[in-house]
């Protein structure tokens, strides 16, 4: 098959562990033997981010906004064992958060549906995407330990010098105990409701949104209104038109109404919602390997995509040690192929699209052929078994290799 000419660049985001060496078959095997495009390569691995002073993120994430398309590798975000394992300077944050805040993005997870794979919950037929408003919340909480007793205070003080408004949350008894204060911003909420209908809209799915508000009535309640006004002003006519629609309902309620559907529906979950949430979905519909990620911003301008899933360390170190592993990169294939498919909508590359649709369709194929990794392999039945992730990807190579050109644009 001819080379796909790309003119539009492509921002990639490399990683680590075995998340990285996935991206590098991914990229070796599938991508640039069939694709000609400018790809602009940061490394943000644990060492690089530690050489330039995290620099490099920055760099990575204003790049991804100056072209508009991306696709990121999962990166380790270092805790206390990390940083003695690395020899760091400090505990660098998260490159998704520090993306994230670049772009103004919402996370959106949505699930590989491939029919030969049992799902976990079998009356799962359609995608579950779940929205997760990627800001503040429990994330970028003050919390610590209280060793005694003593009155806990949360104060705002106005910066127009009117008066400061303090409520008392709790009086500690003698044994103490532990605290929080956390927040969001009205705007960020507003953004992610236009993201969450915008994506709703290009989807073709209803939305629903998922809170606590009858406990938290005043920070949830936030919430819950926020949606409803941004429906209501500047989505409503276009869902209606579309045969959708847009619901508030309990979080409680929603996890089990979405245990009930079938699927088929855009889930906007609050920041720790949505994060745990999405990885339930993506067990219930086989496994992590399978769910994908993008990174929107509110207008859907811009779009950075990447595998849900960790660097999964366990395997980089049986790597290490000389062992095959049987790791399943299709989220990582998937990462590439949706951000080709952006890149080729905002060019009209029909071509590059039709590329993007037909690797994915080798990857099914090659699964329903009885060729997958452990984990799916587990799924399907004794005497079942996986093959390594080289052959595995070798065998979609194949199914690529031998497709006919695309079309010209």
């Amino acid at each position: 098959m001819d080379k796909v000419k790309v003119d539009g660049a492509l921002v990639e985001l490399d990683g680590d562990e075995m998340a990285h060496t996935m991206w590098t078959m991914v990229k070796e095997k599938l991508i640039l033997p069939h694709v000609d495009a400018p790809i602009l390569r940061f490394d943000l691995s644990l060492p690089n981010r530690e050489r330039t002073g995290d620099a490099v993120t920055r760099e990575a994430a204003a790049a991804v906004a100056e072209h508009r398309v991306g696709a990121k590798c999962s990166t380790i975000t270092p805790d206390a064992g990390r940083v003695a394992e690395y020899g760091l300077s400090r505990r660098w944050p998260s490159p998704n958060g520090t993306v994230r805040g670049v772009l103004n993005g919402v996370i959106f997870r949505e699930p590989v549906i491939i029919d030969s794979v049992p799902r976990l919950v079998p009356g799962w037929r359609k995608p579950i995407v779940v929205a997760r408003h990627a800001h503040a919340d429990q994330y970028s909480a003050v919390n610590f330990a209280v060793s005694g007793p003593g009155r806990l205070t949360l104060t705002y003080t106005p910066d127009d010098g009117s008066p400061a408004v303090s409520r008392e949350v709790t009086s500690f008894p003698a044994g103490g105990g532990v605290a929080m204060g956390m927040y969001n911003y009205s705007d960020s909420i507003r953004d992610f409701a236009r993201a969450c209908f915008s994506y709703g809209i290009k989807r073709g799915y209803p939305v629903y949104l998922s809170t606590k508000n009858t406990v938290l009535k005043a920070y949830d309640g936030q919430f819950k209104d926020i949606f409803d006004e941004v429906y209501a002003a500047e989505f409503r006519p276009r869902f209606e038109a579309a045969g959708l629609g847009y619901e508030h309902r309990l979080i409680d309620d929603m996890v089990a109404s979405a245990l009930k559907w079938e699927g088929g529906y855009v889930w906007a979950c609050k920041n720790y919602d949505g994060d745990v949430q999405s990885d339930i979905v993506a067990q219930g519909f086989g496994s992590p390997g399978l769910m994908t990620s993008v990174l929107a911003t509110p207008d859907g301008r811009i779009q950075l995509t990447e595998a849900a899933h960790g660097t999964v360390r366990r395997h980089h170190e049986r790597r290490l040690a000389g062992e095959t592993t049987s790791t399943n990169p299709i989220a990582t294939v998937f990462a590439w192929t949706r951000a080709l498919a952006f890149r080729a909508g905002i060019d009209g590359n029909q071509a590059l699209a039709q590329f993007a649709a037909s690797v994915e369709d080798a990857v099914a194929g090659t699964v329903r052929r009885g060729i997958m990794t452990d984990d799916l392999a587990a799924l399907s039945g004794p005497g079942v078994r996986g093959v390594s992730t080289e052959a595995f990807l070798d065998s979609v190579a194949a199914e690529c290799a031998a497709l006919p050109a695309p079309a010209a644009s």
